[in-house]
């Protein structure tokens, strides 16, 4: 009882067309297979993207802070 037959996929199967249709699977097929041509696309762009290395920052420690004060901080307008 745990286990579908082969009678039972093809009833399931039967059904399936009845509802939906040989056209409208058929254009559901071609949706996904553009979705994966479009999804692996993607990753290819990706991969392209990622070969470019971006410069590297660096941050000097040894630098002295700025001790400019602003003028503007702290004041209100009138």
């Amino acid at each position: 009882m745990g286990s579908l037959s082969i009678w039972h996929w093809i009833v399931v199967i039967a059904v399936v067309l009845l509802l939906f249709g040989r056209g409208k699977i058929s254009d559901l097929m071609g949706d996904v297979a553009q979705g994966i041509k479009a999804f692996k696309k993607g990753m290819q762009d990706d991969e392209k993207t990622a070969e470019k290395p971006e410069p590297v920052k660096s941050i000097d420690h040894n630098a002295a802070p700025a001790t400019t004060a602003r003028s503007d901080v702290g004041s209100k307008a009138v």
